[in-house]
């Protein structure tokens, strides 16, 4: 994923930071608790095709 890309993507619902889950090729909002998935290097940035995270899974 370029660097330069992730410094510019946020959140789209609540426009807060990303984080780069390199492993598991998502972007984690942690305020939303939601993770958006990586397709052919291309992130996936809608709300309907975001993954929500359980609330017992941890966010690093």
């Amino acid at each position: 994923m370029d660097p330069k890309l992730l410094d510019i993507l946020v959140c789209p619902l609540c426009k807060g930071p990303l984080i780069y889950k390199k492993d598991r090729l998502e972007l984690i909002c942690k305020a939303d608790r939601l993770a958006y998935s990586i397709r052919d290097g291309i992130p996936v940035m809608l709300e309907d095709e975001a993954r929500k995270l359980p609330d017992e899974e941890e966010i690093k």
